[in-house]
């Protein structure tokens, strides 16, 4: 059944109440945003030292995602993108992004003892994908 949401509601006037609803909406889908047999990869192309390279490298994954990722990525990262834009005025930067969204949007089935370096590397990604939106997204 469809739940009917009314965005008068007074609780949606709270920014946190939103950014959580749909963080949970990301965590809640059976598999992340970034399907977990593509997480190594990801990581793979996050740690090329050469920035065109690992642009490319990522675009190219990108591009192999199933089409709904694909779009959804698409949006939400442009959506993200104007977040960021205006950093002076709610202080979230394509770095602070990237650890909200980051472990949320892309994460291994498995979780194993190097969380810590996974974190590391999903916040980069994500950081790297807004920054880079244009060439990551672009035609």
């Amino acid at each position: 059944p469809e739940e009917k949401l009314n965005l008068d509601d007074s609780q949606w006037e709270d920014i946190h109440v939103v950014t959580g609803a749909l963080k949970m909406f990301f965590r809640e889908l059976p598999e992340p945003l970034f399907p977990y047999c593509f997480f190594e990869q990801f990581v793979e192309a996050i740690k090329i030292q050469d920035n065109a390279a690992r642009i490319k490298s990522i675009r190219n994954l990108v591009k192999k995602l199933p089409r709904p990722n694909y779009d959804t990525m698409k949006i939400l990262f442009e959506h993200l993108k104007k977040i960021a834009a205006k950093e002076s005025v709610n202080l979230m930067s394509t770095q602070s992004l990237g650890i909200v969204f980051g472990p949320t949007l892309l994460r291994p089935e498995k979780e194993t003892g190097n969380m810590a370096v996974h974190m590391l590397y999903q916040n980069q990604i994500v950081e790297l994908m807004l920054s880079e939106y244009s060439k990551i997204f672009g035609s």
